[in-house]
């Protein structure tokens, strides 16, 4: 026979979880699926916050209203409120 006679293919799947104590139950199997199942395949964990240290526009040259420019009275300048 081949296989399209038998209906089967060559590729197995290996099971995903093998129980190999002999005296377990199916309740005690139920519950362990039931267990593992809760713990994964949720949604993605969501992404760190982004670092303001590590945010690109510090790298952007300041301009004369958020800092004064240097030259007569720009240190008097600089104590004043923004």
């Amino acid at each position: 026979m081949t296989e399209e006679q038998t209906g089967t293919t060559s590729d197995v799947v290996p099971p995903l979880l093998s129980v190999l104590t002999p005296g377990t139950t199916p309740e005690e199997v139920a519950a362990l699926v039931a267990v593992l199942s809760a713990l994964g395949g949720g949604a993605p964990a969501p992404a760190a916050p982004r670092s303001e240290w590590t945010d690109p526009a510090r790298r952007l040259r300041a301009t004369a209203t958020t800092h004064p420019t240097p030259g007569r009275g720009a240190w008097r300048a600089s104590a004043l409120p923004r």
